[in-house]
């Protein structure tokens, strides 16, 4: 438990990792638990401030989610949003009922600027509003600090017991002043100080791994992503020569991936890291020999990868530690964190050799998201392009490519991607998209070039925006970029004679192609 933490409740709201990034932004460190979590656990915590979510529920039927009302009489500041709003009020002797108005999306709330949460806030601002019920009623001694045209309680507080409920939600984009409350709450209500920042995390990581691991040996699977790459890094500058780094290179990383992974870490960078290469593309591609459905491909390149890892763990011998890139929303989708269902089974978390040797697992990125760890990442001095690279799944171009996966398939993905990706980073949109690749369809079809008939493959380009990876919308990208794209993709990479791009979003479709 860090020394200043804000708490939040999690009631199945779809935004609960969201208020917890925000609060982060504000340099309060904040963790995410079930509505379940007891009493005296949080008691024990001792958090400046907790927040409670919103969720599908109503707060008046007999089986929603609920909460002891000892929660308010803590003496420890409590903001409710949405459902966490209505069930304060609920608990506390208000009245929560079917709204006559539903309201969603950007409504115009007008607030109280002398409340704490409102400070600096516009008299009219907009919120995202997203509610089938309301409080018709606030609870005794809770002052009304916000209303709509059609909601009369947008906003209540009892400012001597610091209790404030919000009906909107502060902590989506499309609240304008959403982040200025939600510090307010933290700095003027909570009275937190702000003393999490990302270069005190990495100092006090790194002191926390030294004293952990002692004399111990240490193993880690680097994969060249940003996640094992910050976790790597960070074992480095802890226990140094300790460390032993396995990069199992598969066959199916990005162009020239596996030789830009091997000139940061390997013998001529900058880490001591006794990095050991394994060169296994043959190996992978042999076991891929005729398999075309996606869950198959994924699982033999999971259980190759694990078996060439176990065997280059053999060569070294007992390790006491083995260190894994899990990151916060991993924990929190695996059902570990808060309340939303599981989403999927993340390979860091419950996914692990069983047969490699070691006693304990160091996670020393399991508390943050994404940006985060880039943010670490830069602290600890790996270069820019790696820290900003793209995502990249772990059965790698395997599943970008459809049907069954060979050398031939992979140079043509490892081709088209590498100039889609250097025509979006000219065109200055490498930072402004969530993410973007080339993937290969498993179609071919008639084309001309230089007067002859072609018979070859459509590479599909996917490009999208996304703030949480949940849900992603197609991005728009200009479409003289992506005219340059096709001409050199047709023009440099031998074997496609089409180029298309992929609009769907998510849902229904997934990010990746498989």
């Amino acid at each position: 438990m860090k020394n200043e933490t804000v708490i939040v409740l999690d009631f199945g709201g779809q935004y609960n990792q969201l208020i917890a990034r925000r609060v982060r932004e504000c340099n309060v460190y904040c963790e995410i638990y079930s509505y379940k979590k007891d009493i005296e656990e949080i008691k024990a915590m001792n958090p400046k401030g907790i927040i409670l979510t919103g969720g599908p529920n109503s707060a008046y039927e007999a089986d929603s989610p609920t909460y002891s009302t000892e929660l308010f009489e803590l003496g420890i500041p409590v903001l409710g949003i949405c459902y966490g709003s209505q069930l304060m009020m609920h608990l506390l002797g208000g009245h929560v009922c079917k709204a006559p108005v539903r309201e969603y999306g950007k409504i115009e709330v007008n607030v109280d600027t002398t409340s704490k949460l409102f400070k600096d806030v516009s008299e009219k601002t907009i919120c995202w509003m997203s509610h089938n019920d309301y409080i018709e009623q606030a609870a005794p001694d809770f002052k009304i600090s916000a209303y709509t045209a059609d909601c009369p309680v947008a906003a209540v507080e009892n400012e001597e017991k610091g209790l404030y409920a919000v009906q909107f939600h502060p902590e989506v984009l499309h609240t304008q002043e959403g982040t200025k409350m939600l510090s307010n709450f933290v700095y003027n209500v909570c009275g937190c100080s702000g003393d999490w920042k990302m270069d005190s995390f990495v100092e006090s990581s790194i002191q926390a791994i030294r004293e952990r691991v002692g004399n111990g040996k240490v193993l880690c699977a680097l994969s060249g992503g940003v996640d094992s790459s910050v976790a790597a890094v960070m074992l480095s500058k802890a226990v140094g020569e300790q460390l032993t780094c396995v990069f199992v290179d598969h066959g199916l990383l990005r162009k020239n991936e596996g030789d830009e992974v091997e000139a940061v870490f390997g013998p001529e960078g900058n880490y001591d890291l006794n990095f050991i290469r394994v060169n296994a593309q043959e190996r992978f591609y042999e076991k891929l020999k005729g398999v075309e459905e996606p869950e198959s491909k994924r699982k033999i390149i999971g259980e190759e990868f694990i078996r060439v890892f176990e065997e280059e763990a053999k060569k070294i011998g007992a390790v006491d530690f083995l260190v894994q890139g899990t990151i916060y929303p991993d924990v929190v989708e695996s059902g570990l964190g808060g309340e939303s269902a599981v989403i999927k089974s993340h390979h860091n978390v419950g996914g692990l050799p069983e047969y490699v040797d070691f006693k304990e697992i160091i996670e020393p990125l399991r508390d943050l998201f994404k940006d985060e760890v880039r943010k670490a990442g830069l602290e600890l001095g790996i270069p820019e392009y790696l820290v900003y690279r793209q995502p990249f799944p772990g059965p790698g171009l395997g599943i970008r490519i459809i049907g069954e996966v060979n050398a031939e398939k992979v140079k043509i993905v490892q081709d088209a991607d590498a100039i889609y990706r250097e025509e979006i980073a000219n065109a200055g949109l490498d930072r402004s998209i969530g993410q973007y690749f080339a993937g290969l369809t498993n179609m071919r079809s008639v084309g001309v070039m230089g007067d002859e008939r072609t018979y070859d493959y459509a590479v599909a380009l996917r490009a999208v925006n996304t703030v949480d990876f949940m849900t992603a919308e197609a991005a728009e990208i200009p479409y003289e970029v992506l005219n340059k794209v096709m001409n050199r993709i047709i023009n440099e990479v031998r074997g496609v004679n089409r180029v298309m791009y992929d609009l769907t979003s998510k849902p229904p479709g997934t990010i990746e192609f498989e």
